[in-house]
């Protein structure tokens, strides 16, 4: 139908707005076994999935994954062909601005060329840092934020010729804590931030919140990993009505999966309320678990690397075992033995697909997404047939 080309990320949102289910989207920090896995559960299942890599993970010199948007993008069309699946859209995650300085927004607005020549179908502005404390109303809290999303969201617009790109936008920095515990979103906070951009003629599909999650492995005081099952659902229920209220067209984006229990996610997330759920760091786990079987000696590198470089940084941190510090820090090995990992051999790539495979069925099942590409699809023959 496409050439097993991503599709437009609008079009997919609109195409599942209001079905009760979740679209997967993965930060497959590494491509090699994970993406093609996932895409192969994606087939089974008939489910729309979503590929992406945030701006620290992926920029013009390759961020902590050592791969380019251009690079990125090739390997997972490459994989889409293989696999013959169709209905998957390429995303730019965490597009992070962080102080908002017009160097900043141009440096921002050269990787969005990038990204956008690589053929991403689908953006995340993440401008939720600026936040002015010191703001008198809710409206004067965001100004830095909506000033920046609404700037680089009329950008890829004008760049795109084109709105049929999905577009993400954050408000509440995911994870941020004070004094007080977790910084989380609240309703109020959410409709104005909509509003405001819909003001300046931004209309985004997504929007990701800070609701008690936070990105990657997650570990108590003493150092042991726990689950994440720090979510808040009734605040998320809440955040979700104030936006179908206002009619806004928009649905969340939950960040910071990994950890989380399939049992947590398929008895309590408001499928419909959160219509694209990231899993990311659990992917990364995948593949250094295949690796302590298949290449021992790879795994002792990376292992040994993660704990030497960061020895002094997690210290001042207070981190309490190596397994904490390799949890948190291993990411950055990435690109360090980037060459060590690509070059595996067949076997290993094979029991990485093989994991990636089985653990992405069952995500699809927990977030009742078998059968959406279906309805993406039916979706795009009844608007090419109205537009005829």
């Amino acid at each position: 139908m496409n050439e097993y080309k991503p599709v437009p990320g609008a079009v997919l949102f609109r195409a599942l707005h209001d079905k009760k289910s979740i679209t997967m989207a993965c930060n497959t920090r590494i491509v090699k076994g994970v993406v093609r896995g996932i895409m192969r559960a994606a087939k089974t299942t008939d489910s729309a999935v979503i590929f992406e890599l945030a701006k620290s993970e992926c920029d013009l010199k390759g961020g902590y994954t050592g791969l380019t948007p251009k690079a990125f993008s090739e390997q997972v069309h490459n994989i889409a062909r293989e696999v013959k699946h169709d209905i998957w859209a390429l995303h730019a995650d965490h597009t992070t601005v962080k102080k908002g300085s017009p160097e900043e927004i141009q440096d921002v607005k050269k990787l969005l060329d990038a990204i956008i020549n690589a053929g991403y179908t689908s953006f995340s502005i993440d401008a939720s840092v600026l936040f002015n404390t010191e703001g008198k109303t809710v409206e004067e809290e965001l100004a830095k934020n909506i000033e920046a999303t609404a700037e680089l969201a009329k950008y890829i617009e004008n760049k795109r010729g084109s709105k049929d790109h999905g577009l993400e936008v954050e408000v509440g920095e995911i994870g941020k804590t004070d004094a007080n515990g977790r910084v989380l979103t609240t309703p109020e906070e959410a409709v104005a931030f909509v509003k405001a951009l819909n003001r300046n003629g931004v209309d985004p599909q997504v929007l990701a919140i800070a609701n008690g999650s936070a990105h990657g492995n997650i570990f108590d005081e003493s150092g042991k990993p726990i689950a994440q099952v720090s979510i808040d659902i009734p605040l998320t229920k809440k955040v979700a009505k104030s936006l179908y209220d206002n009619n806004l067209g928009v649905r969340i984006a939950q960040h910071g999966i990994t950890g989380t229990p399939l049992e947590f996610i398929n008895a309590y997330f408001p499928k419909g309320d959160i219509t694209k759920g990231n899993v990311g760091t659990f992917w990364m786990n995948i593949v250094w678990d295949a690796l302590k079987i298949y290449q021992p000696e790879l795994y002792k590198d990376i292992w040994d690397w993660t704990l030497s470089t960061y020895k002094e940084e997690s210290a001042k941190k207070g981190l309490k075992t190596d397994e904490q510090i390799f949890g948190i820090y291993s990411k950055n090995a990435i690109k360090v033995f980037f060459d060590r990992i690509y070059a595996v051999d067949k076997e290993t790539e094979h029991a990485i697909e093989s994991a990636a495979y089985s653990e992405a069925l069952k995500f699809f099942r927990a977030f009742s997404s078998e059968g959406s590409a279906t309805i993406v699809r039916e979706h795009i023959k009844s608007s090419v047939g109205s537009n005829s």
